[in-house]
């Protein structure tokens, strides 16, 4: 926080920084009863049957893939605090120490393969049961999986957008200039898989982050260079707000797939589907913010109910 408020002096930053901190801490409990499960299965099956449903996919839709979730049983929140925008942003110092981190984590997250999750909801989508996803997850894994009418909600980790002049280069082509710059430095680092953030972030001591080298823009040179993703205390653009929106209004139903729910930028379509009359499910491995507002909850494994969801149809 200090760091950010000495580098900028500015009270609108820091209060934007300050509630994406208490955004980033806060922690779902059970809001409501636990459902029986095979009245969830009965209900989400007939949610199903009826079509034209929106799904709202979160981190646990890509746990099986070996990318961690956020605030699942086994979540990161508890030992790794991702960085705010205010800080991605103004401080210079803690922007090199994510690339440094992030260059080494990339190579985790580049290699994940869509899981069955991934796949049974492209399926659904094309057989007309699933309307779209709308997905907070940046892994590009439901694009991968062949899912069409899609919204990435929060961005993808596939493309990086330079903050001073705008222009947009694919992560593939700058892991290839940062490999350059920092020849034998990823495979000099001894990574356990288990310490790979949902971000694609990892620890390093900072004797690594200070031999770490950050490149440049293509076009104007600057290193000012951000993932095109959203980062807490930072707006989802509003065309995919706007996307979003839309496929909702068009929907049937809404469920939520793997989600917590604990951010704004994914519970305001629960609050949405139920302000208009629509049914909600959901299907998770822990509580959500949204339980109590749900029609049918199902707490189990996201890939098993899909399988089992679609098999029954």
């Amino acid at each position: 926080m200090s760091e950010v408020t000495d580098r900028t002096n500015d009270p609108a930053v820091a209060r934007a920084h300050a509630a994406a901190l208490r955004s980033i801490a806060r922690e779902v409990v059970e809001n409501a009863d636990l459902q029986d499960p095979d009245e969830a299965r009965a209900g989400l099956l007939g949610l199903l049957r009826g079509g034209g449903v929106m799904a709202l996919t979160g981190a646990g839709v890509s746990t099986a893939s070996g990318i961690p979730d956020y605030r699942g049983p086994q979540g990161s929140w508890r030992k790794h605090r991702p960085m705010t925008y205010q800080e991605f942003r103004h401080d210079p110092a803690a922007r090199h120490r994510y690339w440094a981190r992030s260059f080494v984590g990339w190579r985790h997250i580049d290699r994940a393969q869509p899981n069955r999750a991934h796949r049974v909801l492209a399926g659904l989508e094309a057989d007309g049961v699933v309307l779209g996803v709308v997905t907070q997850n940046v892994d590009g894994l439901h694009a991968a999986a062949g899912s069409r009418n899609l919204v990435t909600l929060h961005g993808d980790l596939d493309k990086v957008l330079c903050l001073n002049c705008g222009n947009v280069e694919g992560r593939s082509n700058l892991d290839e200039r940062l490999t350059q710059a920092n020849p034998g430095y990823a495979e000099a680092v001894r990574l356990d898989p288990g310490t790979v953030n949902p971000d694609g972030d990892v620890e390093l001591p900072p004797v690594w982050v200070d031999r770490f080298r950050m490149v440049g823009c293509l076009v104007c040179g600057s290193v000012e260079l951000k993932p095109d993703v959203v980062y807490f205390g930072e707006s989802v653009p509003s065309e995919r707000k706007e996307r979003a929106t839309a496929m909702l209004a068009q929907a049937r139903g809404l469920l939520v797939l793997g989600s917590s729910l604990a951010v704004m930028s994914g519970f305001r379509f629960v609050l949405d589907a139920v302000r208009e009359g629509k049914p909600v499910g959901i299907v998770n491995a822990g509580p959500t913010r949204g339980d109590s507002r749900a029609h049918w909850r199902w707490r189990t494994d996201v890939g098993e109910a899909l399988e089992e969801l679609a098999t029954a149809l």
